[in-house]
């Protein structure tokens, strides 16, 4: 029996837990801090705090995906959870559309009618989540969340760490640097530098 551990008890570990049944994992589980105060997740158990996981798989669970949508956190616990030895998966809905000729680092997550297009590189811990659309030839460094609704063009390069929210478009062969966060609705038509926020149409910083 294939079981995977969640590392994260939120709503969207939620939708993380729904996207690997469906994804063909027979249980998951799940390991959050807030343990024991909180012990179940929806119809899922909380089986332990995060230290819980380190100790190592077994026949708790054979792999784990780290659940948590605040990207720089993700990240962290992505890299202790390498350290400790623990094998991280990529969860993918069936639903989602990934072309054979599209790349995608270990501990993603792509939801429910999600499409990656042809020759498209997604690095690791990214989070496209449901709707979104990413097209051919972007790059997406590690630990980006794109929204529910949101659309890249093709050519288009996320910096690490940077999110774009519901709804939000980007021009085709934009780059959007490292920790930016696009607000939702956006429309991004011009390149966009680090450690900014920008909202509206056309997208400004804020």
């Amino acid at each position: 029996m294939k079981r995977l551990a969640i590392l994260g008890a939120s709503g969207h570990g939620k939708v993380v837990a729904d996207a690997a049944l469906c994804a063909g994992w027979d249980e998951v589980c799940f390991f959050d801090d807030a343990w024991p105060r909180l012990s179940r997740n929806g119809p899922w158990s909380v089986e332990g705090a995060f230290s819980g996981m380190l100790g190592g798989c077994g026949p708790s669970f054979q792999a784990a995906v780290v659940g948590i949508g605040h990207n720089a956190t993700r990240l962290a616990k992505m890299s202790a959870l390498r350290e400790a030895g623990i094998p991280l998966v990529t969860v993918v809905h069936p639903s989602a559309v990934i072309s054979a000729h599209a790349h995608l680092g270990e501990g993603c997550m792509v939801f429910a009618g999600a499409v990656v297009n042809v020759d498209t590189r997604i690095a690791a811990g990214c989070i496209l989540n449901t709707g979104a659309t990413v097209d051919h030839d972007c790059c997406l460094e590690e630990g980006v969340h794109i929204s529910p609704g949101a659309n890249l063009a093709g050519g288009v390069t996320v910096g690490a760490g940077s999110w774009v929210g519901i709804g939000a478009s980007v021009r085709q062969g934009v780059t959007i640097g490292r920790n930016v966060m696009v607000g939702a609705g956006a429309a991004v038509v011009s390149n966009i530098p680090d450690d900014v926020t920008v909202v509206g149409v056309p997208a400004r910083v804020l």
